[in-house]
């Protein structure tokens, strides 16, 4: 089915199923529903060959039923035909009633609102099933290539008693793969709305070419402290740990922030280094579970010095703060790290003698009161010397302050950003991700 017919038919089942929903509630009931929906094609690549081809269409509704000063939410899939859908929504709305009977009152129980409404829709100009399998396969003849193919339309809609009504569909693809040469492998990825031969190429060939690099002799890296440039996706690899209670107002406020020190002005990071929760990247919607809608663009960290934490509006009642329309977790979902002013051809020689890390992995925090973090190099990782790639290393494991990393050690940042798509594929596809340059940074610390 083409994108519009299935957005087209999803809306209006959506819409009808929630008519039918509003229309039963009682007297001091009130009602939000979520949906995420999605049909997409999945092919998985084993040897540049198709190990496994499937389509999946799935509708999945989440009801949030407040009553009395309480709150349930339940959800369930599905069909697409009204009239089962409505006999099992009507079941789960009777399910939620009962549950409320014997909850405790909320103390912090936000309550439903109308925020406006929305309609975005983008459309893309994705491959045709029948086309995925040569326009992925061909250009990588000849290599060992590993990885996932997935394309089309996600949704996301919001609706509630209150009036409320937002629509999200946008038509994507990402293909996250690996190429490798026995038991050494280089990553990549490419994602976008709008499938390109020749940018598919383009990335295909890097890839190539660092796998190519693997070739040469391992070199032997001692722990200790080195400079070393962090590539694009290792970056975001690093500061995806923000979404991990960094900028969260609730972790600040109870004492677990790993920022806690940057929220109270007690330090800062490098002023080369500026943070957005950028929503014109159309990653994700700009609205949250609650229907709420965050402004385009967030300013989080400005010149190292942090403007705005994300604050949902359970946290604002909680501790009175103003809410910025984050989603419940207050983890960023478009994360968009502003570009320096090192050119490409000159990172190995502003390198000089170091570590090019293209990946990073098994990301923990090691000490979250001192924002320290820990993780594996992972994949086409090289010692530098004198500005030329030797080698090469073994994974290391490293351990590093973000308020080092970020800050006092943070030589320079790429002009040129990538966007980082989130590819996780767990019950649905996911939204959101980040955008990030390359990093140069000073004495990046190894452990082992």
């Amino acid at each position: 089915m083409n994108a519009i017919d299935f957005a087209g038919r999803v809306h209006a089942h959506f819409d009808r199923v929630c008519n039918h929903l509003l229309d039963e509630l009682a007297p001091g009931e009130e009602l939000t529903l979520n949906l995420n929906a999605e049909d997409t094609l999945f092919v998985r690549f084993n040897g540049n060959r198709v190990r496994q081809n499937t389509d999946v269409e799935q509708l999945n509704l989440s009801l949030r039923l407040q009553s009395q000063g309480r709150t349930v939410e339940k959800s369930r899939t599905l069909t697409g035909n009204f009239e089962a859908d409505q006999a099992a929504t009507a079941c789960l709305l009777s399910q939620c009633r009962q549950e409320a009977l014997v909850l405790p009152i909320d103390p912090n129980q936000v309550p439903i609102q109308n925020n406006g409404s929305s309609n975005e829709e983008f459309r893309g100009a994705l491959l045709a099933p029948e086309q995925v399998v040569a326009a992925v396969g061909e250009p990588a003849e000849g290599c060992d290539l590993a990885g996932l193919y997935a394309g089309g339309t996600v949704i996301r809609a919001n609706r509630n008693s209150k009036g409320q009504s937002h629509w999200f569909a946008t038509e994507t693809f990402f293909l996250d793969y690996s190429i490798y040469n026995g038991p050494k492998a280089a990553k990549g990825s490419y994602a976008g709305s709008r499938w390109s031969a020749a940018e598919w190429a383009a990335n295909l060939a890097r890839s190539k070419t660092l796998l190519q690099l693997l070739s040469q002799p391992q070199q032997d890296v001692k722990p200790g402290a080195y400079r070393s440039y962090l590539a694009p996706r290792a970056l975001s690899d690093l500061v995806g740990m923000l979404g991990w209670n960094a900028l969260s107002a609730s972790a600040w406020k109870q004492g677990r922030s790993p920022f806690k020190k940057l929220a109270e002005k007690e330090l800062r990071l490098s002023p080369l280094l500026s943070i957005d929760e950028n929503f014109a990247l159309g990653l994700t919607p700009r609205f949250n579970s609650l229907g709420e809608v965050s402004a385009s663009t967030l300013p989080l960290i400005r010149d190292g010095a942090l403007q705005t934490l994300l604050v949902n509006s359970r946290t604002a009642k909680e501790y009175g703060l103003e809410a910025n329309g984050a989603n419940e977790s207050e983890g960023p979902r478009a994360l968009d790290v502003r570009p320096g002013s090192l050119q490409q051809a000159d990172i190995l020689r502003e390198l000089g003698t170091g570590l090019y890390l293209s990946n990073l992995h098994y990301l923990n925090w090691s000490d979250p009161v001192s924002a320290r973090v820990t993780g594996m190099t992972r994949y086409a990782c090289f010692w530098v010397e004198d500005g030329e790639i030797v080698g090469p290393i073994r994974d290391l494991r490293w351990d590093e302050s973000l308020y080092s990393a970020l800050g006092s050690k943070l030589m320079a940042l790429t002009a040129q950003a990538e966007i980082d798509p989130a590819v996780d594929t767990y019950y649905q596809r996911a939204l959101g991700g980040s955008r990030t340059p390359g990093a140069l940074i000073d004495g990046f610390t190894f452990t082992l």
